[in-house]
């Protein structure tokens, strides 16, 4: 839940993009949770996004949190943007990602709920609170996963810090509160959910949810190694660690690119937590009116430096008055490939 009142990014002309973190939360069974956002919603209105929002000066601002336009690291990892991560996630689901004496707090129904409509309306600052409970934020635990920057082409543009966080896979190290988290009263979501990464990809593709291009970019990832549950019981610690091993030795690779061409690429020594994505326009699909975007370039704040995306990937998507739909992640080479074979067609 972004605050308005206390948002550090500066509204000049429209054009910075404001600071804003989000976090991919996985459940014990690797279940991930997206928000249903209400349809008044100034951003993403009716859409399933992360839990996330804009860094807040009143909270996250303390000791520079908050790096100022023109900043370099205004568009990189750093405690502001964690911080927000944490704070945004609990405004909005009630799921409190901090420890006191090494396990996650355990809130009441009631202290829960004070506690988020007192952070959200800046009677108390999130860090006040986290002390008055003698708890400390496990920003340790955020594992950085791309950054996404707003094209110049949308007017409210964000660069976005995504994170992953996963919860422990023993339920018992689980408050009984994280497995079920709440909405926050239709403020700006009507409604939170864990489910298998496949899952809400399925819901999109068949139209019933909307998921912008960063939300289906970052599962169709998960996807390749969160394949599902197991019907074993005695298994499922074993099964799920097992997804979790494989999912962080592929963030930690140091070639992050698949293909031949891929890998000559410059931004294949990018590593996932310092990739950064401005999507834009590469070509239009007569055949399915679907527009194709690259994911290779950072956006112009950080043009000529060392910074960028995936040049591997591309999202296919349907524009619409609706929002984005049928996205689709597929390699570049392929799309290419299949327009070059249509008569006519100029690349």
């Amino acid at each position: 839940m972004a605050s308005q009142t206390h948002d550090a990014s500066p509204k000049p002309d429209g054009q910075e993009p404001r600071p804003s973190s989000s976090v991919l939360l996985l459940s014990p069974t690797n279940e991930i949770l997206l928000l249903h956002r209400v349809k008044t919603s100034t951003s993403f209105a009716s859409a399933h996004v992360f839990p996330g929002g804009n860094l807040d000066a009143f909270h996250d601002g303390d000791d520079g949190g908050i790096p100022g336009p023109g900043s370099p690291e205004r568009h990189q990892d750093g405690p502001g943007y964690r911080m927000g991560a944490i704070r945004e996630t609990f405004e909005e689901t009630g799921i409190l990602l901090a420890t006191k004496d090494g396990t996650l707090v355990n809130l009441s129904a009631k202290q829960r709920d004070e506690a988020r409509k007192n952070i959200h309306g800046h009677k108390v600052k999130f860090g006040d609170f986290l002390k008055s409970i003698g708890a400390v934020a496990e920003t340790a635990g955020l594992i950085p996963f791309t950054r996404w920057i707003t094209p110049t082409s949308v007017p409210k543009r964000f660069t976005t810090q995504m994170y992953l966080y996963m919860l422990p896979i023993s339920k018992k190290s689980v408050p009984s509160e994280m497995l079920l988290p709440t909405p926050d009263g239709g403020v700006e979501h009507t409604a939170a959910q864990f489910a298998p990464v496949q899952s809400w990809l399925d819901r999109a593709a068949a139209g019933s949810i909307t998921l912008f291009p960063p939300q289906v970019y970052l599962m169709s990832l998960l996807g390749r190694f969160l394949t599902g549950s197991t019907s074993a019981l005695e298994e499922g610690p074993l099964h799920y660690t097992a997804q979790r091993k494989k999912l962080v030795s592929f963030l930690r690779r140091r070639v992050t690119a698949e293909t031949n061409r891929g890998k000559r690429h410059p931004t294949a020594t990018i590593s996932w937590a310092d990739k950064v994505m401005s999507p834009y326009h590469l070509l239009f699909r007569e055949e399915d009116h679907r527009v194709v975007l690259a994911l290779d370039k950072p956006g112009p704040e950080l043009e000529g430096g060392d910074r960028g995306g995936d040049w591997e990937r591309v999202a296919l998507v349907k524009f619409g008055k609706g929002g984005p739909s049928d996205v689709v992640i597929r390699m570049r080479e392929e799309v290419l490939a299949e327009q070059r074979a249509k008569p006519d067609t100029r690349l």
